[in-house]
């Protein structure tokens, strides 16, 4: 969930009833595809737009369609119960099948508390998604956000996650191994990088608070069997996607940067998946300028080493 630079108010989401919704009419960020094949159905989850920044928040939703460019929604995926840890800040969810079952990844923030990742569980995708745990799997005293999974090649479980620029200065990337039922943190988190590393990556100046943002991580195998991560920050094409290379091809790398930024056209925020009839997309919100944020789907193409955009 990309820090926001702009100040221009947010205004209150508009409910398109009775007929589908185009890709323009969804006001969310950090959108996150999951397709079902066995439905011929893709699920589109993101933080609401219009509470992204606000100051209290009350929804995860999604959206279904068959084509990535119609929808029906939106549908509630997460309603916070009684005594809930988080009351803002519902920000970036994702949802990963396993074992059986469908877990979301969210961060949450509170008054009093800092932003972490929780993860929560239901029996599919359409939800109710409801949490695992008393509290976030990111350590409690630290600024995090935009927890990812991975599955290591000992079928490990693993979260991937952003220790926040706002409380570092220089934002990191951390992997934290889990517990087999993902309740919990299992080990201390290992720094995989941070984002200075990346040639493309610039210093903002948000509100007075300088630094590097890191934002997003989302894990890749390629068909050779290399792992890459694309992550988010901000280059001279505003908020942008990234490339990092694991040099051994684990989880704990070490990692290298691409010296070019994967995408630069003030989107970001990204995750990669493959649509039924097999092409890769890059799903973003573009632009991150609120309240404009749309999700926006980017065809991508695998060169051996790295993705590229197709065209």
């Amino acid at each position: 969930m990309a820090c926001r630079l702009s100040t221009i108010p947010i205004t209150h989401r508009i409910l398109v009833e009775n007929h589908t919704l185009k890709n323009i009419d969804i006001h969310i960020r950090d959108p996150f595809v999951l397709p079902i094949l066995a439905e011929q159905k893709y699920y589109l989850f993101g933080t609401v737009g219009a509470q992204a920044w606000t100051p209290s928040a009350s929804a995860i939703d999604y959206y279904t369609g068959t084509d990535l460019q119609n929808w029906e929604g939106p549908f509630a995926g997460f309603r916070p119960p009684a005594g809930f840890w988080a009351d803002r800040n519902f920000w970036a969810p994702e949802v990963h099948a396993y074992h059986g079952r469908y877990y979301m990844f969210a961060s949450f923030k509170a008054d009093g508390a800092r932003r972490g990742t929780q993860i929560l569980e239901a029996d599919t995708p359409q939800g109710p998604f409801v949490p695992i745990s008393a509290g976030p799997v990111t350590p409690r005293d630290w600024e995090c956000l935009d927890g990812t999974f991975f599955l290591d090649a000992n079928d490990q479980p693993w979260m991937v996650f952003c220790h926040e620029w706002v409380q570092v200065g220089d934002g990191e990337i951390y992997a934290v191994r889990l517990s087999e039922d993902l309740r919990s943190a299992v080990e201390p988190p290992h720094v995989l990088f941070r984002a200075s590393e990346a040639p493309w990556a610039l210093e903002i100046n948000s509100k007075g608070r300088i630094g590097y943002v890191t934002d997003g991580p989302w894990l890749h195998r390629l068909a050779n069997g290399a792992l890459i991560m694309l992550w988010s920050s901000f280059s001279t094409g505003g908020y942008t996607v990234g490339v990092a290379k694991s040099t051994t091809g684990d989880l704990l790398g070490a990692w290298q940067q691409v010296p070019e930024p994967l995408y630069a056209g003030d989107g970001g925020h990204c995750m990669v998946f493959r649509s039924f009839d097999g092409q890769l997309w890059l799903a973003v919100h573009r632009p991150n300028q609120s309240p404009d944020e749309r999700p926006y789907f980017i065809p991508l193409r695998e060169d051996g080493s790295s993705l590229q955009v197709v065209g």
